[in-house]
């Protein structure tokens, strides 16, 4: 029997396990449809903040993949939630990309004017990220906001090796303010954790996340007491898993296996 047969849900982080740069690892979509098929309960979540869950869900449905936006859950997505349920009337400045500020707005936050009238800084990956823009969030903090990163992973995996992520954005703003940031939603979070559980419906010892970061798939996955897979495609090789205190349940070169396991 495939090791999958016996869960409920199964959770795929995105970027390194599902696609890099937004072209399918091979194998996905195939894994994905099977899983969905079979009855299981599939869920995508993703540190990244770039993209609103509207933008990856029309995404996957260009690729033939039925994924419906409550069913991936995005660090862009638990920033928005959580500023709406603990400060909804709060102004919110943005470092980041369009799809944040989709996710914001549409949990009727409001987006203040000048960084100075901010409460709080988003932080999110920003790949046309201009010394304007650092500045503007320098501004913010200066004057008083409070930050929220997305996620403070330092690279994420692209299809030309790995590239900065956030948490070269989080360093500029906390080295030149001089504060910490306050909160991080993204994996290996608890924030992250609850919301993908309460969308899975699924014990932990019933549910598997796949990932190919150690440091926030694998390391989510052990805290909360779920089963573990790292694929080979992304952040981490064989042998930093071999070195590694964090230890998955399985190790498959890529999402391609996971339905022959």
């Amino acid at each position: 029997m495939a090791y999958y047969q016996a869960l409920d849900s199964i959770l795929f982080d995105l970027d390194g396990t599902v696609w890099k740069d937004f072209t399918l690892i091979d194998g996905a979509a195939e894994t994905i449809r099977t899983l969905q098929e079979a009855g299981k309960r599939v869920i995508g979540l993703s540190n990244r903040g770039t993209h609103s869950r509207n933008q990856i869900a029309a995404y996957f449905k260009e690729q033939g993949i039925q994924w419906e936006k409550e069913d991936i859950i995005l660090s862009s997505y638990l920033a928005a939630d959580y500023l709406q349920t603990h400060y909804p009337k709060l102004p919110v400045w943005v470092l980041g990309e369009e799809g944040l500020r989709e996710e914001l707005i549409e949990a009727g936050l409001t987006l203040a004017n000048e960084p100075e009238d901010a409460d709080w800084l988003v932080i999110s990956l920003h790949t046309g990220v201009t010394y304007h823009d650092l500045n503007q969030a320098f501004r913010a903090v200066i004057h008083g906001a409070r930050i929220l990163a997305t996620n403070q992973d330092p690279v994420f995996p692209g299809k030309d090796g790995l590239q900065l992520d956030v948490g070269g954005l989080i360093g500029a703003i906390e080295a030149s303010t001089g504060k910490k940031t306050d909160i991080i939603v993204g994996k290996p979070s608890h924030f992250m954790y609850q919301k993908v559980m309460q969308q899975a419906g699924s014990e932990p010892d019933k549910t598997m996340i796949v990932g190919d970061s150690l440091t926030s798939d694998i390391a989510m996955g052990a805290m909360f007491g779920l089963k573990t897979a790292l694929v080979l495609t992304g952040n981490t090789t064989k042998e930093q898993a071999d070195i590694s205190s964090i230890k998955p349940d399985l190790i498959l070169p890529s999402i391609k296996e996971l339905p022959f396991t």
